[in-house]
């Protein structure tokens, strides 16, 4: 809708894993130069987590641009299967043929090492890819690793790399799956982009889109890293949301007004929380907590001897000290 208005070829912030909008920060080059490496070694497992939204199917995307011709890929996105439906994808993306009825484990596993063989004599190589790897199930992960058995007296006939959430990794601490870790070679764990990496990735993703003037102020980019965290994801939900509000308004730059109504918009009315308040929930926290003990410890005297007016004094007196800490509660509404 926006994009005439702004002189954009394409929209610039649309959350699908294209990579030609893959900004390069050193970190998302670390994670490329790790798949490749996993395509490339005689190994076991790699593995690659990161929180949602941080680029991983991206970079995975433009590790398949760069996969050498002599390399055979099996890409799965959806691993909530049986290992029975996962021998079955596995031969669909490598393109091996099976019995539609009457089959069983074992024929998958035959009809693939006889392809991972064949393939091998041709002096290729099979890269097995699996997306969203922290919903595979525990049969299924150990069947994977059975997979990587598959090998001659030199050589492993696949190669695995997984994609996965943070939890990917505790999953694979369990004590069922210590064999499956011990096999893992490379991690890599992608972290959001910095402050300082943000101004790239927007000015990037515009100019891949066409537009090389700054429609992001700095300050604009400042407050875009504060509502997103550096979560490549958010940012693009964020911008493209901020450009459909200065669309409307007829403004040609995201000033941190837009930005703040986009916030708005996408998270709703807990997006405007100032700093100040998050900060006055631990203090009355502390205050409670702190009142709470002073209360005990007055209590506890009073138990332990009977109350005289002196002690009823000091009470008072306690009382009074602690209530001028406590923040006015008619201030926070």
């Amino acid at each position: 809708m926006y994009k005439e208005y702004f002189g954009l070829k394409e929209d610039p912030f649309s959350i699908a894993p294209d990579p030609q909008f893959l900004y390069m920060s050193e970190r998302h080059r670390d994670a490329l130069a790790h798949l490749i490496y996993g395509t490339k070694a005689d190994s076991g497992f790699v593995l690659l987590t990161g929180e949602v939204g941080t680029g991983k199917t991206t970079i995975c995307r433009c590790l398949l641009g760069q996969i050498p011709e002599k390399a055979e890929i099996a890409f799965i996105l959806n691993p909530k299967l049986s290992v029975a439906e996962l021998l079955a994808t596995i031969c669909d993306e490598f393109g091996i043929s099976y019995p539609k009825e009457n089959y069983s484990i074992k024929v998958f596993i035959d009809l693939l090492n006889g392809y991972l063989l064949d393939l091998h004599g041709q002096g290729k190589q099979a890269v097995l890819i699996i997306d969203e790897a922290q919903n595979l199930s525990v049969d299924v992960l150990e069947q994977i690793r059975l997979l990587t058995n598959l090998e001659t007296d030199k050589h492993k006939l696949l190669q695995v790399i997984m994609l996965g959430q943070p939890e990917l990794n505790q999953i694979l601490e369990s004590t069922e799956l210590r064999q499956f870790s011990q096999r893992v070679t490379a991690r890599y764990h992608l972290e959001p982009l910095s402050r300082n990496e943000i101004a790239g990735y927007v000015k990037h993703r515009l100019s891949v889109a066409g537009v090389e003037r700054p429609l992001f102020p700095i300050k604009t980019v400042n407050k875009l890293y504060h509502l997103s965290g550096g979560v490549p994801r958010l940012i693009n939900i964020l911008c493209n949301r901020a450009l459909l509000g200065a669309y409307v308004k007829g403004e040609h730059i995201v000033d941190t007004t837009l930005l703040a109504e986009a916030a708005s918009e996408v998270f709703g009315k807990k997006s405007q929380t100032s700093s100040a308040e998050k900060k006055i929930g631990p203090l009355l926290l502390m205050t409670f907590l702190g009142l709470i003990l002073i209360f005990g410890i007055i209590f506890l005297v009073l138990l332990i001897k009977q109350p005289t007016v002196g002690d009823m004094t000091k009470a008072k007196v306690a009382l009074a000290e602690v209530e001028t800490i406590l923040p006015d509660s008619g201030a926070q509404k």
